[in-house]
């Protein structure tokens, strides 16, 4: 089959898959809608009621640009029908025409570079570097935008949508990656992610910007407080997050990805991806409340299998493994009015930057592992590629080699071959300091595999959908499951990150809260029925990739979508067409990708 397009409305009712009924209670509130509106209230649930839903693909749109992120970041415009998207390396926002889904056409790509320069804000286009994130609120876009080199102050560049007019250009910090308007609409939140150049010659400090919307004026929060001898650093959960910058402070370390904002606009949660932390902002007043660190998910718990190795097939399984979470996106929703966070826990590393410090002893002094072969700073460590007899063993709880041939002789230090965790990926900065030294009893993966919910109090794990995306893709496509996004080669990621869930969004249906979930690598888009935090129902898996075929720069229309990046939900009050939708941006693949999601009301 070319494409692998599954509508729920037939594939669940045959397998008894079904949402969760309502218990009769007031459905839960909706969260910011894609347009940056508030999500709609849901209805008041019907005893014995429940329903099921269906993601229909209606729409597309290819920018013919392969593996360049032509098409990252989507939002859309309700007073126009038209959705922004993306086109982050050339530095564009391109416009779509989204009223007819059967026909989207591309309007016009704003120049913001040309804009900033303008408008004086950038003396040149060659300071401005790649736009990150859009959104939309009434009619107003703002575009965050890095600077070139991307260690400098970027920008946040606002728009009037009825014709797409520049109207004002704000400075952030460091690297603004994703942002989003306040529920209210009254303030733009920004995470400005500061990562450092190559070898750590500059490292920016992470920080949030809050823009006041009415006045463009800006307050920056930062982490300083956090520093070694300052005020807050006891504070830190030091044993649930990782602090790993190269000889860096807090400050420098933290990192923050992406933000949500509480439906009452006091709050905003922001992912500190690197560092397996939430931070929590008062909006209120513009300070750090509090830092939760994520904590670990233990893959030898049955329930959170992973395949460890990218040369045995579907070998799903429990591993000495704790999981890193190391979420990406971040939603919000409230149930019996409390706050609850949802997290794509992608995983992420400091290797692009390590590699090229060469000098072995201020990398080993920092906590990483020196490859004199290669000349580099090494945090992603794997057996087969560094393993040596006298630098780290895997143990068992008794000490014992963990993996041993017939003669009991360890096989490479304990890690065993390519059926074992001999080309498992994992972090050396945190296994050693997880371990205490370099016999391992456990090992340290970049991130969950998995959605997680949280408590947004307490920061506590109400539920994880454990090895779910791999077992459902696995039973799918057999040994071409965990599929790398630029290439057709089964089982390639598996020693890695896996299907590395990254794109998420929150939608209410009906008085139903869903969350969908975008796999990066393996592609397709997960659902779930989150209404009830503690008890999430899995509703489908749709992927439209084409697995069957060899595909390169220039045949690559033949594989369908290709990394997933940014999702938006629309509701169907906001929605041209009267029904809900989900948009989709495909950064490999360089398209946008439109769902309708058809409910059908069940009666028990």
């Amino acid at each position: 089959m070319k494409y692998l397009i599954r509508v729920l409305a037939v594939l669940l009712i045959a397998s008894g898959i079904v949402a969760c009924g309502s218990d009769g209670s007031d459905g839960v509130d909706g969260v910011n809608g894609a347009d940056g509106s508030n999500g709609t209230d849901g209805t008041n649930g019907t005893n014995g009621a429940g329903q099921v839903i269906g993601l229909s693909q209606t729409g597309r749109y290819s920018s013919g640009v392969f593996n360049a992120s032509a098409a990252e970041i989507v939002a859309y415009d309700k007073l126009n029908n038209r959705t922004y998207v993306v086109n982050a390396n050339s530095g564009r926002v391109d416009v779509l025409n989204s009223a007819t889904l059967a026909n989207v056409t591309l309007i016009t790509s704003i120049s913001v570079a040309n804009d900033l320069v303008t408008a004086g804000a950038a003396a040149s286009t060659s300071v401005v570097g790649a736009a990150n994130s859009v959104a939309v609120n009434g009619n107003i876009m703002a575009v965050a935008v890095e600077a070139e080199p991307k260690t400098n102050n970027g920008w946040v560049v606002f728009y009037n949508t009825a014709n797409n007019s520049f109207l004002r250009a704000v400075q952030t910090g460091a690297l603004p990656d994703m942002l989003t308007f306040t529920p209210d609409g009254s303030r733009v939140v920004v995470a400005n992610e500061g990562e450092p150049d190559d070898g750590y010659v500059n490292d920016p400090e992470g920080s949030v910007s809050v823009i006041k919307v009415s006045d463009y004026s800006v307050v920056n929060v930062g982490f300083t407080d956090f520093n070694t001898g300052g005020t807050r650093n006891s504070e830190l959960p030091v044993n649930k997050m990782v602090i790993d910058g190269f000889n860096a402070t807090v400050a420098e370390s933290l990192e923050p990805e992406y933000v949500a904002v509480s439906a009452d606009s006091a709050k905003a949660y922001v992912t500190l991806q690197e560092n397996n932390a939430i931070a929590v902002i008062n909006l209120n007043n513009n300070t750090v409340e509090k830092i939760f660190g994520l904590g670990f998910k233990d893959h030898s718990i049955p329930g959170n299998e992973l395949d460890a190795s990218q040369k045995d097939g579907v070998n799903i399984k429990n591993w000495p493994v704790m999981g890193i979470y190391m979420p990406d996106t971040i939603g919000i929703y409230t149930f019996n009015g409390k706050t609850y966070l949802v997290t794509a826990n992608e995983g992420d590393s400091r290797a692009d930057w390590l590699k090229d410090i060469t000098d072995q002893a201020a990398c080993e002094a920092a906590g990483y592992f020196f490859s004199t072969d290669d000349t580099e700073c090494i945090d992603e460590f794997s057996a087969k590629d560094y393993y040596d007899s006298d630098n780290v063993t895997l143990v068992n709880a008794d000490g014992d080699p963990f993996i041993t041939d017939s003669t009991g002789t360890a096989v490479h230090g304990g890690f065993g071959g390519d059926n074992g965790l001999y080309r498992l990926k994992f972090s050396y900065f945190m296994t050693k300091k997880m371990n205490n030294g370099t016999e391992f009893e456990k090992l340290y993966s970049y991130g969950g595999r998995s959605f997680s919910i949280w408590d947004a109090e307490t920061g506590m794990l109400v539920y994880d959908s454990g090895n779910d995306f791999e077992r459902i893709t696995a039973n799918i496509y057999g040994a071409d499951f965990n599929n790398d996004n630029t290439v057709n080669a089964g089982d390639d990621r598996s020693d890695n990150k896996g299907p590395e869930p990254e794109a998420l969004a929150i939608g209410v249906i009906n008085g139903h809260t869903y969350a969908f979930i975008g796999l990066e690598r393996m592609g397709g888009i997960m659902v779930y029925d989150v209404s009830n935090p503690y008890a999430p129902k899995y509703v489908q898996y749709i992927n439209n990739r084409n697995v069957s075929v060899s595909f390169n720069a220039s045949n690559f229309g033949e594989a369908g979508d290709l990394g997933p990046e940014g999702f938006a939900f629309v509701s169907a009050a906001n929605s041209a067409t009267g029904v809900p939708m989900l948009i989709a941006g495909n950064e490999v693949s360089g398209t946008t990708t439109f769902y309708s999601i058809l409910s059908t009301a069940l009666s028990q």
